[in-house]
């Protein structure tokens, strides 16, 4: 196999590598609007037990701890059965 071959097929692979990634972040950006769009509608987002809410006079602090917690094992998991189910 000549060197114009291999780079011919680097490139194929490459591009092709390019374009499945690209699905993913499209993917990925779909389930971010959903989440957007449909987050007001979830009753317990952002009123979890952990989420701290400070308000006095002029002022109003809110610190989602628990919601940001939640979410992120949420978002883990997704990430783990996905990269789970690409290996085979």
């Amino acid at each position: 196999m000549n060197g114009t071959n291999r780079r011919s097929i680097r490139r194929e692979y490459d591009m092709a590598s390019a374009g499945k990634g690209l699905i993913i972040i499209g993917g990925m950006l779909m389930l971010v609007g959903l989440a957007l769009v449909f987050s007001p509608k979830i009753p317990f987002l952002g009123k979890l037990p952990g989420d701290l809410h400070i308000q006095k006079n002029n002022f109003e602090l809110y610190i989602p701890l628990a919601t940001c917690l939640f979410l992120s094992i949420i978002v883990t998991g997704i990430v783990w059965v996905t990269s789970y189910f690409a290996k085979k």
